[in-house]
């Protein structure tokens, strides 16, 4: 079999940040904290753990510790409340993200209603979410708009979660601009995934079988997957070589792998070689 690996797999500038900023700060010997995962990768989270960064579920008291806030950003008050906790704050958020943070405060002070496109209950959403003190109305695909939210409202800015298929904020703008006057709207989609989304559209049609590669937890692998398997059946999303199942090979004369942001170089070189093992 051919193997092909797109040009974008692998970990994108965020994520190498985050994890670069956990372990320097995990080597200065202080005690670090981080509320949930530093990403959405298992391996990246037991080597950051490993590392020294301790994941709890709530702040404690802070003083002679480090809150590590992480890639997918957090909400003000809890930045806030660490800091009156006596905790000192080392930012790992994504600079996209950030990004997003301050387009939504912009909005939030000329007067604009904020609308997020993204999933609800990710992360990255509940962080943006909370960079402002008012309500804000989240949409996550063009059938479920929450119409009644939206009664009254003729200024509204848009932002939307950094790794959202774009045709699904395509679509969700179209439903929107004949109901709200003056639509401010930021794609502000991160270059990393519009550039893994567009490799995606080509590598199910170039190959019999294509896997992606990334957890089950990771938003951005589920899109990709969800992307290639539209078209191309046979594509199959898996975590590591461990998830291989080699009747999904069979009559295959090329393979196409790409991965999620938070996915190691290391997990999809294993893949590669496990390929090149049953290939020969």
């Amino acid at each position: 079999m051919k193997i092909t690996v797109a040009q974008s797999a692998g970990f994108c500038f965020g994520v190498r940040r985050a994890i670069k900023t956990a372990l320097d700060t995990a080597r200065k010997g202080v005690s670090v904290e981080m509320l949930g995962d530093i990403v959405h990768n298992e391996d990246v989270v037991q080597q950051v753990e490993t590392a020294g960064v301790s994941k709890v579920e709530s702040l404690g008291d802070g003083t002679g510790k480090t809150l590590l806030i992480r890639a997918h950003g957090a909400a003000k008050n809890i930045v806030d409340d660490a800091q009156r906790r006596g905790y000192h704050i080392v930012d790992a958020t994504c600079p996209m993200v950030k990004g997003i943070h301050t387009i939504v405060d912009d909005f939030y002070k000329r007067g604009l209603r904020v609308i997020i496109i993204g999933d609800a209950d990710h992360e990255e959403v509940q962080g943006i979410k909370g960079q402002i003190d008012a309500p804000v109305i989240i949409i996550d695909s063009a059938g479920n708009i929450p119409w009644e939210n939206l009664k009254g409202v003729e200024h509204a800015g848009v932002v939307v979660q950094s790794t959202q298929k774009v045709e699904n904020v395509q679509a969700i703008i179209a439903a929107l601009r004949p109901h709200i006057r003056e639509l401010e709207v930021c794609n502000t989609i991160c270059k990393a995934t519009a550039t893994r989304q567009q490799e995606i559209k080509t590598l199910p049609l170039e190959n019999d079988v294509v896997l992606v590669i990334g957890s089950q937890s990771s938003a951005n692998t589920r899109r990709l997957y969800e992307i290639s398997h539209n078209l191309n059946p046979r594509s199959y999303w898996i975590q590591s070589q461990k998830n291989i199942d080699l009747s999904w090979f069979e009559g295959a004369a090329t393979v196409g792998i790409t991965s999620g942001a938070s996915t190691p170089k290391k997990t999809i070189d294993e893949v590669v070689r496990f390929l090149k093992k049953i290939n020969r």
